[in-house]
């Protein structure tokens, strides 16, 4: 799923006046709220009324290096469930909460949204879900689906807000803004590596058939190491021939740590990736603010604009 971009006016609320602690967000023209609750400050929100409330939830946590795992469930006692997962479920540190400011949504509600929540996820391919059965499509009426679908929207723009978009699908960079990196195939080759990659304003998306080597360096950290190992296991890169081979499309954070892990060892990636016409990151972004300087300051560049 991918949100339409327009301008949204979003409000984060402080209930204790921690940033660190329980967070409330809601968009100010919409109908739904979303807490955003650290697992050692569940007994804060179970003291709110919404907690009492028919909800979806989003629990998230896991080894760092291994990468953030999710599960996503429903309830009509949200609060009582995610006092049962403290109990049964170790992996969460956080729970992303989603209630109805009108009170209004029943089991229906939340049956379809957890289900169609769930395939997004899927698709979107952020997390590893560990959701052990996939939810059932219960019959949902045609208007109820359609106010479901729009609640999600709201769900996927507020849990992105949040640091969490485990509903939007990975944006790639477009030519619509002059403000923003060139959309431009990136190309790794160095050591070896035969790689492809495309920006986007959180990372790199490495493309699949991007191929490293199969053995990190000698001196590589163990970062490094194990970042390469928790991608065979959870099986975005397989090791063929002496080769590290992506076999989905993954998203780095930046372009040095997707140079390290295919490379192998530490690397400089703004400098190791390159577009076609053999410019570096460094470069393009470089190219990119003297053109935004050049349109915003058109008279100082020897511009002359007619009027």
């Amino acid at each position: 799923m991918q949100t339409t971009s327009r301008p949204q006016t979003i409000q984060i609320f402080l209930p204790h006046g921690d940033p660190s602690g329980i967070r409330m967000a809601e968009i100010t023209t919409r109908t739904v709220r979303v807490f955003d609750v650290p697992r050692s400050l569940l007994g804060g929100f179970l003291s709110m009324s919404e907690a009492s409330q028919v909800g979806l939830y989003f629990l998230f946590g896991g080894d760092s290096e291994d990468g953030v795992s999710c599960y996503i469930g429903q309830s009509g006692n949200v609060g009582g469930r995610l006092k049962q997962h403290v109990a049964g479920k170790d992996f969460w540190e956080r729970a992303i909460v989603a209630v109805s400011l009108t009170n209004t949504w029943t089991d229906t509600h939340v049956g379809f949204m957890e289900w169609e929540a769930i395939s997004r996820a899927v698709q979107a391919a952020r997390y590893p879900l560990l959701n052990g059965n996939a939810a059932s499509n219960r019959y949902t009426p045609a208007p109820l689906e359609a106010d479901c679908n729009e609640y999600l929207e709201t769900i996927s723009v507020l849990t992105a807000t949040l640091g969490y978009p485990a509903l939007e699908s990975i944006r790639k960079h477009t030519q619509d803004s002059p403000y923003e990196v060139e959309a431009e195939r990136l190309y790794l080759r160095q050591s070896g590596c035969r790689a492809e990659a495309d920006p986007t304003s959180e990372g790199l998306v490495v493309l699949a058939g991007s191929v490293g080597n199969s053995r990190p360096r000698p001196s590589a950290p163990k970062s490094i190491i194990r970042g390469r190992q928790s991608l065979v296991e959870r099986g975005i890169a397989e090791l063929r021939d002496e080769q590290l081979i992506m076999v989905q499309d993954h998203l780095f954070s930046s372009p040095s740590q997707a140079a390290a892990i295919l490379v192998g060892g530490s690397v400089n990636g703004r400098d190791s990736w390159k577009n076609a016409a053999g410019k570096s990151v460094n470069e393009i972004e470089v190219d990119v603010v003297a053109k935004t300087d050049i349109a915003q300051n058109p008279l100082s560049h020897g511009i002359s604009s007619i009027f």
